[in-house]
């Protein structure tokens, strides 16, 4: 591998790595010695500095770092604090629709209109400033009550939640069947099921005992003394 070649696979791996990197580590990598890694690193040190590039390379104890120069901080900081823009999926689009027009909410009375687990769905709208917390219900177990942001009505271009457009009851039921579909749970399959399984079990039993049970039906109950009495 020739010098150019290994300057910048050193500096791929001082990129992807973040944290500084051992030289024995970069010698393993290279397949070289310490000598000519310090060598390759002083050149790319010197390149950075002659183009005025907004890093560095630097030296921790027996290590080597990629980092940022301090000129670049104050630029950094400002898209740091940019807020993030989410693309929400149909599943979080949904969740945001119930909270929107049933807050405040809970996560449980969420999840009974949907019919699947919420949590993920709830955390990511929570982490894209469009549901907050809104308090907590005086009930055993004192669960978190949920309500959609005005971050929420800045992005839908709303005012205030008396512009939502009025939605149909059947809607929301439209909601709890796409959600059983995300899992593939047809609760009339599984009905049907249950009662194929109840007539096997039925048709399965030995005529006797068919007798028995309707017989045991049809006694009168047993009085506890008659049974004392006859020495049981």
């Amino acid at each position: 591998m020739d010098t150019k070649k290994m300057k910048a696979v050193i500096e791929a791996i001082l990129f992807t790595m973040g944290d500084s990197v051992e030289i024995s580590k970069l010698c393993t990598a290279l397949d070289t010695d310490k000598k000519t890694i310090r060598s390759l690193v002083r050149e790319l040190q010197e390149e950075y500095e002659a183009r005025e590039s907004g890093l560095k390379i630097i030296e921790i104890e027996d290590s080597y770092q990629m980092c940022t120069k301090e000129f670049a901080y104050e630029s950094l900081i400002k898209i740091v604090s940019i807020p993030k823009s989410y693309r929400l999926t149909d599943i979080q689009l949904e969740t945001l629709s119930i909270i929107a027009y049933k807050q405040p909410i809970t996560k449980i009375e969420v999840e009974k209109i949907r019919g699947v687990m919420s949590d993920k769905a709830i955390n990511r709208l929570i982490e894209a400033g469009l549901v907050e917390e809104k308090g907590r219900l005086n009930t055993p177990g004192r669960p978190i009550i949920l309500g959609t942001t005005e971050e929420f009505l800045r992005r839908f271009g709303l005012s205030n939640y008396d512009e939502l457009p009025n939605i149909q009851a059947e809607q929301v039921e439209t909601f709890k069947i796409e959600a059983e579909e995300e899992l593939g749970y047809h609760p009339e399959v599984v009905h049907d099921e249950m009662e194929d399984v109840e007539g096997q079990i039925s048709l399965d039993l030995p005529q006797e005992k068919k007798e028995e049970f309707e017989q045991f039906d049809d006694e009168e109950p047993v009085d506890p003394e008659e049974i004392i009495d006859v020495g049981v």
